[in-house]
């Protein structure tokens, strides 16, 4: 057995310390103190230096993966975000092996995944949300000033987070829609595309002229400037109804809006209508007629009355 004293002398204090520790022990003249200062020294040199490059250099490349694929500056955010989160996580790993503190890494990284199960199990739906939201970033199935429609519900998008997407519906309420409920029924974008089909059907009379009455639905398409001639409009006998002839009328409009939609759709249909008036085209409502007799249960006490 190396006797103790020889230990001491053989292993010497400033043994192990780099170039700063060694400058520290001859200014403090304690080794043990000075390892300990040289060690958090190099933890945040290298911790800021990691950070400020990771920084520059993942956020620039995250950047410009999102620029290409041109989603929004908005909804850029969160995900730079996550991307800073990222880099800093990798800086304190960093930092912490090159400042020789492996074993509290090692513990600390213990404790974190225990956590993490922790948080998992209590925040499931948060968590949920979180990946859905991350689902619309990728997939891209509407942007910041689309309509959209689900479950019932529609509106313009104003905002996209992680968590939670903002619908301003057509009354002017604000919906705080969970990403979950957007990702994971159908969802309806009708101005994800550059032109929109609309349809109407116009209900005639079985005696009125089925050529007169498709010739008015087809110019008065041709007449609104709203209205595409390519693809141009057409018409399509589609429904034959108790008390009217139906007559689907499809047109075309570019770019979409829900003001479009309606304001279009609205003028269209009041100038159909009112040529239909002037050439006596009738736009027949449902009628009832009702057959058979009526008897009177106490008929003795009126015929007496008549008496």
């Amino acid at each position: 057995m190396i006797p103790l004293a020889l230990q001491a002398e053989g292993n010497g204090e400033g043994e192990g310390l780099g170039f700063v520790g060694q400058q520290l022990e001859t200014l403090i003249g304690d080794a043990s103190l000075a390892s300990t200062l040289e060690g958090a020294i190099v933890f945040v040199v290298t911790f800021l230096v990691v950070w400020l490059v990771g920084r520059q250099v993942i956020g620039r490349i995250v950047r410009r993966a999102l620029d290409r694929r041109e989603l929004d500056r908005h909804a850029q955010k969160p995900i730079l975000l996550l991307t800073r989160f990222g880099v800093a996580f990798l800086a304190i790993a960093i930092a912490f092996g090159a400042a020789g503190f492996g074993n509290f890494l090692v513990s600390m990284a213990g404790i974190a995944a225990a956590g993490a199960l922790a948080i998992g199990l209590a925040l499931q739906s948060v968590i949920a949300n979180f990946v859905a939201g991350v689902f619309i970033y990728t997939d891209k199935p509407f942007r910041i000033g689309d309509w959209i429609e689900w479950d019932g519900h529609s509106g313009v998008v104003e905002d996209i987070s992680l968590r939670v997407t903002r619908v301003r519906t057509f009354d002017n309420e604000l919906l705080t829609v969970p990403n979950t409920a957007l990702t994971g029924g159908v969802l309806k974008n009708p101005v994800d595309g550059d032109r929109l089909r609309l349809k109407f059907v116009f209900g005639i009379g079985y005696d009125d002229d089925i050529d007169k009455a498709t010739e008015i639905i087809v110019d008065e398409a041709q007449k609104h400037p709203d209205i595409m001639d390519d693809p141009g409009p057409s018409v399509r006998l589609t429904e034959l109804n108790d008390s009217d002839v139906g007559l689907q009328s499809r047109i075309w409009i570019a770019d979409p809006s829900r003001a479009d939609f309606v304001r279009i759709k609205g003028e269209y249909v009041t100038a159909v209508k009112q040529r239909f008036d002037e050439k006596g085209i009738d736009i027949p409502y449902p009628i009832r007629t009702l057959d058979g007799a009526i008897g009177l249960a106490d008929r003795a006490p009126l015929e007496a009355a008549d008496d």
